[in-house]
């Protein structure tokens, strides 16, 4: 029984293969499946098998070999663990992460379940092989001994995984295309660069590195694009890609972008929204020629309607919204779509007036009413709005849709290529029928994926109901997906860029983990940013050191042990202390611990209350001690009126559920609790900070300044910034904190 294995072109199933060839099952490969489809397994009896896992197991049991899979109820979860790990090497970010997690692991394993070769191996075996080049330097050098020795075996053991990497990774691991890589920069799937027809040739030509990403028919120094945000909302981590992606292939065709305000519903858009969307234009480090907006162009876009209401090719419908609506999905065509045209020319003149008959009508492109593409049965090209414009006022009392203006305003600004996130997918062939009709040259679409991301909505109107009810500060709020909440939050934007361009211009449809972003984020702000020290002051434990020192002293030392730059900070040494109250709760009698950046000590007493709460300690300094052979290493601060007041705060997703289906009320999985704030007291060097700095609490994490010092009696605000790690969130709560 050879079994057939269908994928698409851009997502290769190594592992898949890799299971059968070491299974002895037949097997023939098809990769035609249209991209993001995920893998298929063609039976001889006609049914099929789906799922790269699914696949897996299923080789698994009818394999000659025992064990790949089947074990006890324990072993065989184990394995699930490791199938659901093993996708993690195609990270870029995450992947020496990774390979120093299953090194460690492997110390003392020779397999990753029990003691045979399982799926799990072959599922990790082939994620480190499919990044090729990245995987053969480390394996070829002594930073992971027990992975190498692992990956080593499996090859050896099984042969005809040579003959698997040759075929699908190249030859030493050079770097040929598998979809399981994933490299650093933009456009790293070099399937990708076969969008349009003569990449490959130029591919052979060895004129362009396959790792590059083409635009079809792009021309060096001639290629124009524009980045088309609604004013209707801030920038967010969505349209962040769309910019981005702009920008990039503007540089690597010497060409230009534009920005063009898609102002074509007065309804939802401000000056408020303009200002603020060029403000994120610029954090992001957008280059951009020019800044339009379709409001520009309304005179021609109503001369353009007009015209194709004179040939035939657009009608004036007075049907109701919700009749409309139902005769296109049934394929109905209306009983205007025969008016006159003078008829629709006396209707079209209403809609100018505003007149009262005028509004009950709308302009509709006559295109094709029985097309399976919903998307091309005579849509709507312009309705009424009485509402004054944010640029013209109440100049016009009609306003084009952007079905009917994008089209125009592309191909009338010289656009050659239109990048769109590809849920408009379907909405393309009625972007080529539109300027058709009007006469225009075919602007080029070019799709990419939209970015979605766990527990986070990005669509505006939901975004601007957490706004109107209050649930949030405004658009710049930490827990929004806007680059002024995330940059608020403490993101960094060279994390945000570098993020997004990882990403690539893939048209796979990914639902991504926020963790990935700060733990890039991370990278980024832990070699430089300052350390300071904060103490949660409910509850707070007093150390009384009793040879400690009778007058106070301070020392300078640095704010950042690795970095220089950090600069420096005055600590006050003192014979009593203040320690966390969960620290003191951990303490034993006579423990010696050690107390950072002074030495160790030694607590010689615990005093509690009745109810067993920890309310003091006594010890006395052992500087001699070895900080090796302690096991807890305290933050402290001294009993001083110099301390300055924090509010450490800490938040959570704004919805509970990872991903909302489409026909779901976002309003129904609202988080009700998502900030919560902790008084704390920190060291006296935070008098200094400035809204916006970045610092790590030792022992509690990064943070971000949102208010700094202006007072005794007011708090310095801190916003924690993740760091990448699967942790619960608001994480410094306690009882009597304030919770929003």
């Amino acid at each position: 029984m050879e079994l057939k294995l269908s994928f698409p072109a851009d997502s290769l199933p190594l592992a898949v293969i890799a299971a059968a060839k070491i299974a002895g099952v037949p097997i023939s490969t098809d990769p035609t499946l249209t991209p993001g489809s995920t893998p298929i397994i063609h039976l001889d009896n006609g049914l099929k098998l789906q799922g790269t896992f699914v696949l897996l197991r299923y080789i698994s049991r009818v394999a000659n070999i025992p064990d790949l899979y089947e074990g006890d109820a324990f072993e065989s979860s184990q394995i699930d663990e490791w199938l659901e790990y093993a996708p993690i090497f195609a990270s870029g970010s995450q992947f020496e992460e990774a390979c120093g997690y299953v090194d460690g692991y492997l110390l003392q394993h020779t397999f990753l379940v029990g003691h045979s070769l399982s799926i799990a191996d072959i599922a990790v075996w082939s994620g480190l092989a499919g990044t090729g080049k990245r995987w053969e330097s480390l394996r070829s050098s002594k930073k992971y001994q027990n992975l190498a020795r692992w990956f080593n075996s499996i090859l050896a053991e099984y042969g005809v995984l040579n003959e698997v990497t040759a075929t699908y990774v190249g030859k030493k691991g050079s770097g040929k295309p598998t979809a399981s890589k994933v490299k650093e920069q933009l456009g790293s799937n070099a399937n990708l660069a076969k969008v349009n027809g003569d990449a490959a040739d130029k591919e052979k030509e060895g004129r362009k590195p396959t790792s590059e990403v083409y635009l079809p028919e792009a021309e060096v120094g001639k290629v124009r694009l524009r980045f088309a945000p609604e004013p209707s909302g801030y920038l967010h981590i969505g349209h962040s890609k769309a910019a981005l992606l702009n920008q990039y292939f503007a540089e690597r065709y010497q060409g230009e972008v534009i920005i063009r305000f898609d102002d074509t519903n007065p309804d939802k858009e401000s000056n408020e929204f303009v200002d603020n969307l060029l403000k994120d234009i610029e954090t992001l480090g957008i280059k951009y020629r020019t800044v339009t907006y379709t409001s520009d162009y309304f005179p021609q876009l109503m001369e353009m309607a007009e015209k194709l209401i004179r040939e035939g090719k657009a009608y004036v419908d007075d049907t109701p919204r919700e009749q409309m609506q139902k005769e296109r999905m049934d394929g109905i065509e209306s009983r205007c779509r025969n008016n006159s045209v003078e008829e629709n020319l006396k209707l079209w003149k209403e809609m100018i007036a505003g007149s009262e008959r005028g509004t009950t009508c709308c302009v509709r492109g006559k295109l094709d009413m029985q097309d399976p593409n919903k998307s091309v049965r005579d849509p709507v090209y312009y309705r009424c709005n009485q509402t004054p414009h944010h640029r013209i006022g109440a100049k016009y009392k009609v306003y084009p849709t952007y079905d009917f203006a994008c089209p125009f305003v592309d191909a009338f600004e010289g656009i050659t290529h239109a990048l769109r996130s590809s849920e408009y997918h379907d909405r393309n062939d009625q972007y080529y029928w539109i300027q058709t009709d009007m006469g225009f040259r075919k602007v080029h679409i070019y799709e990419f994926s939209r970015l979605n991301l766990v527990y986070t909505l990005l669509s505006k109107r939901k975004l601007l109901w957490f706004v109107q009810n209050g649930l949030v500060e405004g658009w710049d709020d930490p827990r929004f997906p806007t680059v002024q909440g995330i940059v608020r939050r403490g993101l960094k934007i060279e994390a945000l860029i570098q993020f997004i361009l990882e990403q690539g211009a893939s048209k796979n449809l990914n639902l991504m983990e926020w963790d990935k972003l700060w733990a890039t984020n991370k990278k980024i702000i832990d070699p430089v940013c300052p350390r300071h020290t904060a103490v949660i002051e409910e509850r707070r434990v007093l150390l009384t050191l009793s040879n400690g020192p009778d007058d106070p002293f301070v020392r300078i030392i640095p704010k950042h042990k690795k970095y220089a730059g950090a600069g420096e900070k005055a600590t006050t040494y003192t014979k009593r202390i203040w320690i966390d109250y969960d620290d003191a709760v951990s303490i034993s009698v006579n423990e010696e611990v050690t107390l950072m950046d002074w030495g160790n000590a030694i607590v010689k007493e615990i005093q509690k209350d009745q109810e067993g709460n920890v309310t003091h300690l006594s010890g006395i300094l052992h500087l001699e001690g070895s900080v090796k052979t302690t096991k807890l290493k305290l933050t402290w601060l001294p009993e001083s009126d110099e301390l300055v007041k924090l509010s450490v705060v800490d938040f959570d997703y704004l919805i509970t559920k990872k991903k909302l289906e489409e026909d779901e009320n976002f309003v129904d999985v609202v988080n009700p609790c998502t900030r919560k704030e902790t008084p704390a007291l920190g060291d006296s060097n935070m008098r200094n900070l400035q809204r916006g700095d970045v610092l790590q609490l030792e022992r509690k994490g990064y943070f971000r300044c949102d208010v700094p010092f202006l007072r005794p009696q007011k708090p310095i605000v801190l916003f924690a910034i993740p760091d990448g790690k699967q942790q619960p969130v608001l994480r410094f709560a306690v009882p009597d904190d304030k919770t929003k």
